[in-house]
């Protein structure tokens, strides 16, 4: 009698610890859902909302008539097109020939190209166009050493800082691409006596023209969409992205913004889309069996591509290192006597914006990894259905340019409930910069818990352990590493981005990025190089602790 009746208290216990579990599950899916209807679906709504609202509170395409009607508005969007076009095709043939030479070549040391393809991405966006003016501009240092006029303001300085800042991403996308290739096909190819010039156009042309089609949009994406670089050296050059912000700032037309972001908007719709499809084509295709192309000494080939890489990247090194050596100019071009005196924090209100970003940054990097991990491993027990909708839901921010989430969050959230406690606050960018990088996250950390064994789930489950001793014992060993390099990408990126932030700031509550693109329109340039300096130490260090956790975490396994 004992026996049973502990029996049925028993299975009683388990069924009520499954119940439990799977209502836990239930709650890590639909708070991160709910979160993302609540700060990204819903302030998009609200700014295509204000796009047909003119100013007296009509319904109508007033705003997109004005458009055609604004003076430059035309041109602008002819600008746009035309720089990402010339951008991409930069970008796409450097990028192959970078990524050619890192995956299909010996050259010497590897390490130091992809360690100079990281300099962009540690900076805030306008410091390659800072570094393009303190090269090239009209005071620039190459006119001080050789009298060169150079007018590097507009198209061409644009192109060339856009595509330092797109490079590397190109780089990273072709490279993937590169590396998915199986050696088999090249032995095959030896065999029946194909050529290099042959394998090159039959085989690796071919099997990388996925990821050419995945980067040449990505690349296409961010430079359409990117701010930091036309404000500071566009000059009468407009783009969109600066339209949005002179609609906006200047005018306080928040109708005519919204409705640029909108037509903004369209285009990296589609360009998400394609590069999506790419890339599902390119690395679906992969075979796990593949074997590892390992390329043949060439000394002619890597002479060739090791001075073409030299090429390419000595821009990103000399706008970066100018940048930097100017920070320890006292008067920038004038006098060139190093100093520390930009670095007393004297302006922009001293160094409390970038203690500022770094508390929003550690903040937003916290909650984005909660957020995402919860929803990852939430989705892994729902239907196929379910985690369709929770995939397209979560790659959608990818979409969105950040200027547009930036206004998007202006206009949802200056008024209401959520207004009165999100409106000036610090909290509004935390939530800005986790959405606006939402999708990279996600990504990652759902690759990251493809590696989680269900077995050993299911083991842990059936010995009794609830949802947290699963949790503990059989995900979190597979996924942490994951987990610490989505928690360092978010932290970097909520540092240095622009667009995103730069509506949301308050005469109390700068960050460090809109700090430089103030001071360098106030004509402090050497404070603004300052201030990128100090931007890109502290991103850099994020870099090393990152590397040194996951590395820590990595032996512990």
């Amino acid at each position: 009698m004992n026996v049973s009746l502990t029996s049925s208290r028993t299975a009683l216990g388990v069924r009520g610890s499954r119940l439990m579990s799977r209502c836990v599950r239930g709650a890590m899916v639909a708070i991160p859902l709910a979160a993302l209807t609540v700060f990204f679906l819903y302030p998009l709504v609200v700014a295509a909302f204000h796009s047909l609202a003119d100013r007296d509170g009509h319904i109508g395409l007033a705003n997109y008539v004005a458009l055609w009607q604004t003076p430059g508005m035309i041109q602008s969007a002819w600008h746009s097109i035309v720089l990402s076009v010339a951008t991409t095709i930069v970008s796409i043939v450097l990028g192959f020939m970078i990524a050619f030479a890192l995956y299909r070549s010996q050259l010497p040391s590897p390490n130091a190209i992809r360690a100079t393809l990281l300099l962009p991405m540690l900076a805030p966006s306008l410091m390659q166009g800072l570094g393009i003016l303190f090269l090239l501009g009209r005071n620039g240092l190459v006119h001080k050493w050789t009298g060169w006029d150079v007018e590097i303001y507009g198209f061409w300085g644009l192109l060339i800082a856009d595509v330092i800042y797109a490079l590397p991403q190109a780089v990273l996308i072709i490279g993937a691409a590169l590396a998915q290739s199986d050696a088999r096909y090249y032995d095959a190819a030896d065999v029946l006596g194909a050529t290099r010039r042959q394998q090159f156009f039959g085989l690796t042309l071919p099997n990388a023209k996925f990821g050419l089609l995945s980067a040449a949009f990505v690349v296409f994406t961010v430079t359409i969409t990117d701010f930091g670089n036309a404000v500071v050296i566009g000059g009468d050059y407009h783009v969109l992205a600066t339209e949005i912000y002179n609609q906006v700032s200047g005018q306080m037309n928040f109708g005519v913004g919204a409705a640029v972001g909108i037509v903004l908007l369209l285009p990296s719709l589609a360009s998400v889309y394609i590069e999506r499809v790419a890339s599902q084509r390119q690395f679906g295709a992969a075979s796990e069996s593949r074997v590892q192309v390992i390329p043949r000494v060439n000394r002619m080939r890597d002479v060739l591509l090791g001075l073409g890489c030299f090429a390419a990247l000595f821009p990103v090194v000399a706008s970066v290192a100018t940048v930097v050596f100017a920070s320890f100019v006292r008067l920038w071009p004038y006098r060139l006597e190093l100093t520390l005196a930009n670095y007393s924090g004297e302006l922009s209100g001293g160094y409390g914006a970038i203690l500022t970003s770094l508390e929003i940054s550690v903040a937003a990097a916290a909650l984005g990894v909660c957020l995402l991990f919860s929803l990852s491993y939430g989705a892994r027990r729902v239907p196929a259905a379910v985690s369709r909708l929770i995939y397209t839901a979560s790659v959608l921010p990818a979409a969105v340019p950040g200027m547009v989430v930036g206004l998007a969050y202006i206009l949802a959230f200056n008024s209401g409930p959520l207004g009165a406690w999100l409106y000036g606050s610090a909290t509004i960018i935390v939530l800005c910069n986790f959405y606006h990088y939402h999708t990279q996250g996600f990504l990652t950390m759902s690759t990251g818990m493809r590696a989680v064994p269900v077995a050993l789930e299911e083991v842990v489950d059936c010995l009794g352990g609830g949802l947290g001793q699963v949790l503990k014992d059989a995900v979190l060993p597979f996924v942490a590493a994951t987990a610490i390099s989505v928690f360092f990408f978010l932290f970097m990126r909520s540092m240095v981005t622009l667009s995103a932030v730069v509506f949301l700031v308050t005469p109390s509550l700068n960050l460090a990025s809109v700090a430089v693109m103030q001071l360098d329109e106030n004509g402090f340039v050497s404070q603004a190089a300052a201030y990128s300096t100090c931007i890109m130490a502290v991103t850099s260090i994020a870099l090393g602790l990152m590397r040194l956790c996951a590395k820590h975490v990595t032996r512990s396994r």
